[in-house]
Parts: C-alpha cells; structure tokens; sequence
C-alpha cells in the first residue's frame, strides 16, 4: 500500500477534537453575524435608514427613554398626522414627536412645511412650530435597546470586541502541523 493518506477510519472523515468543533461553531456564528452586519449596513444605505436613541421620555409609554429607533428620511409634505417624525434643529440635538399639522410654508417654497408636533408625554404642543422642507419618519422602535447600543459604542467594548476579534480570526488561519508529518 502507498502512503497514509490521512483519512480516519470511519467513512474515510478525520475525527476532530471538541476544541475543533466548539471552533468551527464560533466561526460559523460569527461569519453569519458578520453577513448580517454588512447586509445590514448595505441595507440602510440604500434605503436611507439611520438609527436613533431616545435619551427622553417625552414619547413615552410608546416609546420610553433608553429605546432604539429606525428612520427614513422623506418630504415634509408627506409626514401625516400623527406619525411620529424627527426634525433636526439648527445648533441643537433633533427632536422627535408626533405631529398634530402639517401645513404649506408660505414664506418658503412648494417643497417648504410648517409642522407642529406633540410628545405624547408632553400637556402641551412643542412651543415652536418647525419649518422644515425633509424630515425622518420613525417607522420601527424598540424600548431598552439604547442602553446596550450605548454601551457598544464605548470605546473600550469596542477595543475588547476588535481584539477578540482578531484572536478569533488568527486562531482560525494559524498553520497546523499535519498528521503524518
């Protein structure tokens, strides 16, 4: 007979440790997370959707303080009553309520809306109306979610995850000595 060819006796499949499997599994986790954050961010530029934290509660119960939210942006025109829009603000952090009315600005253009909005927490109306010609329509949200974005975006979990990341990726491709060798 020639040489060993390597192959385990059962069904000619080498057998592989538990440390093996355990790390083809982690692999296989992470490159799926990997394929969903990439579709994820191909998605959200092709259709305009950014994402949002809520650090107030002046849209609770529905959307408490500490949720996350997607938004597209679209035409002032087209934001009816009571959908929930963000208007961003000259100098100051956007706000995000619902609109009570959305009327033509007759000092600006046909695209121009002056749009008077509500936090469903607030008595009372917002003390200015915004004069705006696009804002973003909030059209998915999820309540506690923010908490745990913050804490990705943290520089030092970003440093943990990079560097976890790269030991993964360098256990994967590290050569291994061959059986037989």
């Amino acid at each position: 007979m020639g040489k060993h060819s390597g192959k385990g006796i059962a069904g000619g499949r080498k057998r592989r440790s538990v440390f093996g499997w355990v790390g083809e599994i982690l692999l296989t986790i992470l490159s799926i997370f990997g394929v969903v954050c990439v579709a994820a961010v191909i998605a959200a530029w092709v259709f305009g959707v950014n994402i949002m934290m809520f650090k107030t509660g002046s849209m609770a119960p529905g959307i408490p303080a500490g949720s996350v939210a997607l938004v597209r942006e679209i035409p002032a025109a087209e934001a009816d009553i009571g959908n929930v829009i963000t208007v961003q603000r000259p100098g100051q952090l956007p706000i995000t309520h619902r609109v009570i009315s959305n009327e033509p600005d007759p000092a600006g253009g046909p695209e121009d809306r002056i749009i008077e909005m509500k936090g469903d927490a607030n008595p009372q109306p917002d003390p200015v109306d915004y004069r705006v010609s696009e804002v973003q329509l909030l059209f998915w949200s999820q309540p506690e979610w923010g908490h745990t974005f913050a804490r990705l975006a943290d520089p030092k979990t970003l440093a943990i995850v990079t560097m976890l990341a790269a030991l993964v990726v360098t256990w994967a491709f590290w050569p291994r000595g061959r059986e037989g060798s």
